[in-house]
């Protein structure tokens, strides 16, 4: 009995003698582990990506909507000039003003609808591309840097000599090297 009492505690001094080289390794390794904090929201929207994609959507889609406000308003004068002048029509010339409005209208939004649709798939796919350009930034910045780990979005506090946003923001600005 006593010999089998006494392997356990060899065991158990063992056991103990691996964990404390594991946490002495693991606080070795921690200790040279190089961690930055982005604010990732701030690092897109300043980016200059995000605001060639931003110009490109506003020159894509700008002369359409100034297409569908004048569409607008110009159904807006069709619907008032027939209220203002229903009383001088025929029931007959109501009806197909009627009509022609409610089909008009029911045109509008749907050309609405497709270019708010069109607005929206080319804005996602813009600003897909423009995240992943980020994205590649703050990975090749951390490689070169010898940064183990980067954190974005869900850090609540960090020291803000860990913010790398502004030397990011920087290498994105820069003017890409002549290839």
């Amino acid at each position: 009995m006593k010999c089998l009492s006494r392997s356990r505690s060899v065991g158990w001094i063992i056991a103990v003698g691996l964990l404390v080289t594991g946490l002495a390794a693991a606080q070795a390794q921690a200790a040279t582990l190089k961690v930055g904090v982005v604010n990732y929201a701030v690092l897109v929207e300043s980016s200059p990506q995000y605001k060639a994609a931003l110009t490109a959507l506003r020159a894509e889609f700008l002369p359409k909507q100034k297409q569908l406000e004048a569409e607008a308003k110009a159904l807006r004068a069709k619907q008032a000039n027939l209220q203002r002048n229903q009383a001088t029509m025929t029931q007959d010339q109501v009806a197909q003003a009627e009509l022609d409005l409610r089909e008009k209208l029911e045109a509008f939004r749907k050309e609405s609808l497709q270019t708010q649709q069109a607005l929206s798939t080319r804005r996602d796919k813009l600003f897909t591309r423009v995240q992943k350009s980020v994205a590649a930034t703050v990975q090749h910045y951390a490689e070169q840097h010898g940064y183990s780990l980067v954190l974005a979005n869900g850090v609540i506090y960090a020291d803000p000599g860990m913010d790398i946003t502004p030397a990011l923001l920087k290498v994105l600005k820069a003017p890409a090297p002549a290839h």
